[in-house]
C-alpha cells in the first residue's frame, strides 16, 4: 500500500483539455502509464486523487465509502468560480445524495425510466426526428446541425417527457449552457440557477393545482397518494437536474456522434449496411467520447485503499471516467473507433447506484437520430474541416456550438 504521492502533473492543471477532439488529454496517458492512482492538481488550488483505470473507476462508483455531495469541503472542484455555496433554499439532487436517502429518492422515479416506457416514446421520437430532418432538406445549405437537429430534439422530448413547455427553449437552455461552462463567475452561475429554479418552482406549482399526464404530474399524483402530500422542493429538484442532463448530453452526443461517422466513413459503411448495428455504434461513440467525464467525482468518507493507494478521509477523487474508457487493459486498441467492439462495459454513463437514470432514452434517441439522418440525407458530409469546428472545451459537458454540414 502507498500512503504518499506528489502530484505527477505540476505542469498540468485539471481540468485539462482535449487537445484533439477525438481523443483524451496526452496526459492521461502517461498518468496510467505512471501508476493508476495519482495525485493531481486542480485549477481551484485544491489536490485531488485522479483514478486512471477502468477497474478502479468502476470500483469506486459501487463503494458507498465514496460521497457524491458536492458540497462537502474535499470534493473536487473543477470550475474557476470554485465551490457552490449552499443556500437557504437548496434541497439536495439525486445527483449529490448518498445511502439511504439517493436509493429512496431514485426508486420514487425510476419507473419513469423503465425500457417498456422508452419504448412507448419510439413513435413520437421518430416523429420529432422526421419533421426537423423535413426541415433542414428545406433549408438552405450548409446547415447547422447543432440548432437544426442535434440540440432541438432531446430538447422538445424531455420537455414532453416532464410537461415543459418548448416554447421556453430558449430561457433554459442558455441558462443550462451559462451553468456548465467552467469560465464563467461565480455570480453569473448562480444568477442562471435561481432564474432556471425559480422557473421550475412556479412550473411545479400550477400542476399540483392541476396535475398533467406527464413525469411531473404524474409524480405529483403517485406522491399524493402514497404520501398525503407532494414534496415540492424535492419535485423542482428532480425537474432541474433532468431538464438540464436531459437535453445537454444527448445534445452534444448527436453532433459529436454525427462528425465522428462522418471523420470515419468505414464505420458509418457499417450501420448504412446494417441497421442493425446502430446501437453498438451507439454504445461506442458514448466511450470515444465520454462527454461528462466529472461526473464521477467523489470524496472519500473514511479512509479507502483503492489501487493500491490509501486514500484518506476527506480527500477527493476523481474518477477519470475518459481516462478508463481509454483503458487499454479494458479495451483492446482503445483509440480507435470500431462499432463492432461490442464493448459495453464502459462509464460514459457512470456505474452503481448513480449509473445515468436516463440511459435507456438517450440511447434510444441516438439510436433513432442515427438511423434516420444517415438514411435520409445519405450523401451528408460536414461543410467544414473538424479542425474549425467550434469544439466546447470550455464547458463541463464536451460537444459542439455548431456543426455545419450540407450533401
Amino acid at each position: 500500500m502507498t500512503e504518499v504521492a506528489e502530484p505527477v502533473t505540476q505542469d498540468a492543471v485539471f481540468p485539462l483539455e482535449r487537445t484533439c477532439p477525438f481523443a483524451p488529454p496526452p496526459a492521461y496517458e502517461k498518468l496510467r502509464e505512471a501508476g493508476p492512482v495519482q495525485r493531481v492538481e486542480l485549477q481551484t488550488g485544491q489536490q485531488a486523487w485522479a483514478l486512471t483505470r477502468l477497474e478502479d473507476v468502476r470500483q469506486m462508483l459501487t463503494d458507498p465509502r465514496f460521497s457524491s455531495d458536492r458540497f462537502n469541503p474535499g470534493f473536487p472542484i473543477l470550475v474557476k468560480s470554485g465551490r457552490p455555496q449552499r443556500r437557504n433554499n437548496f434541497t439536495a439532487s439525486l445527483i449529490n445524495m448518498d445511502p439511504p436517502e439517493h436509493g429512496a429518492a431514485r426508486r420514487e422515479v425510476v419507473g419513469e425510466f423503465t425500457v417498456k416506457r422508452m419504448k412507448a416514446l419510439q413513435p413520437r421520437i421518430q416523429q420529432i426526428v422526421d419533421e426537423h430532418i423535413d426541415a433542414i432538406l428545406a433549408g438552405p445549405k450548409p446547415a447547422d446541425l447543432v440548432s437544426a437537429l442535434a440540440l432541438p430534439v432531446p430538447s422538445l422530448v424531455i420537455c414532453e417527457l416532464l410537461g415543459i413547455p418548448y416554447a421556453d427553449h430558449d430561457f433554459f437552455q442558455v441558462r443550462s449552457s451559462t451553468m456548465l461552462n467552467r469560465e464563467v463567475d461565480q455570480d453569473t452561475r448562480i444568477k442562471a440557477v435561481d432564474e432556471l429554479q425559480n422557473y421550475l418552482d412556479q412550473l411545479v406549482t400550477t400542476k399540483e393545482a392541476e396535475p398533467t399526464d406527464d413525469l411531473l404530474g404524474r409524480q405529483i399524483v403517485k406522491q399524493r397518494e402514497e404520501h398525503g402530500d407532494v414534496a415540492h422542493d424535492e419535485l423542482v429538484s428532480l425537474a432541474f437536474l433532468l431538464l438540464i442532463a436531459g437535453h445537454e448530453t444527448t445534445a452534444n452526443m448527436i453532433s459529436l456522434g454525427t462528425a465522428a461517422l462522418l471523420e470515419n466513413p468505414d464505420q458509418l459503411e457499417l450501420i448504412k449496411n446494417d441497421p442493425g448495428k446502430t446501437l453498438d455504434a451507439v454504445e461506442e461513440l458514448l466511450r470515444y467520447f465520454t462527454i461528462a467525464e466529472f461526473a464521477t467525482s467523489r470524496v472519500a468518507t473514511e479512509d479507502v485503499e483503492i489501487g493500491g493507494q490509501l486514500i484518506r478521509e476527506g480527500e477527493g477523487v476523481l474518477g477519470l471516467s475518459y481516462s478508463g474508457n481509454r483503458d487499454e487493459a479494458a479495451f483492446e486498441n482503445p483509440d480507435d473507433l470500431d462499432i463492432e467492439r461490442g464493448a459495453r462495459h464502459h462509464v460514459a454513463f457512470g456505474f452503481g447506484p448513480h449509473q445515468c437514470l436516463g440511459q435507456n432514452l438517450a440511447r434510444m434517441e441516438l439510436q433513432i437520430v442515427f438511423d434516420t439522418l444517415f438514411r435520409r440525407i445519405p450523401d451528408l458530409k460536414l461543410a467544414a474541416p473538424v479542425e474549425q469546428l467550434p469544439f466546447k472545451h470550455d464547458s463541463s459537458v464536451f460537444g459542439l456550438y455548431c456543426l455545419p454540414v450540407t450533401w
